[in-house]
């Protein structure tokens, strides 16, 4: 079993700044690409960020410039670092990780982390 924890969500004022984490955990081979997806109210959970294994990046394009994605592969982490958020932000923060556990490769996702950036 293959699990991912985030954390690091919270209440920021709008401008503000805020870092996500996101840690996997379990029978882990290797990972694949790791990403980061929001769901705001009432709609459905889009793309914010996503990085490969090697380290290639894509952003949605509302947050490119202002969020940074990285991970640390020793850790098995991923990190959001957020920056001049604004209020339609505010949502759950889901991570999501392809991990082969040696049974082959499989996406999981973790619980998410409210963050609430107040209009």
């Amino acid at each position: 079993q293959v699990q991912l924890v985030e954390s690091g969500g919270g209440l920021v004022q709008g401008g503000g700044s805020l870092r996500l984490s996101c840690a996997a955990s379990g029978i882990i081979n290797s990972i694949g690409a790791m990403g980061w997806y929001r769901q705001a109210p009432g709609k459905q959970r889009e793309l914010v960020a996503t990085i490969a294994s090697g380290g290639g990046t894509n952003y949605a394009d509302a947050v490119k410039g202002r969020f940074t994605i990285s991970r640390d592969n020793d850790k098995s982490t991923v990190y959001l670092q957020m920056m001049s958020m604004k209020p339609g932000e505010t949502g759950v923060y889901f991570c999501r990780a392809n991990v082969n556990s040696g049974w082959g490769k499989y996406d999981y996702w973790g619980e998410g982390t409210q963050v609430t950036v107040p209009s």
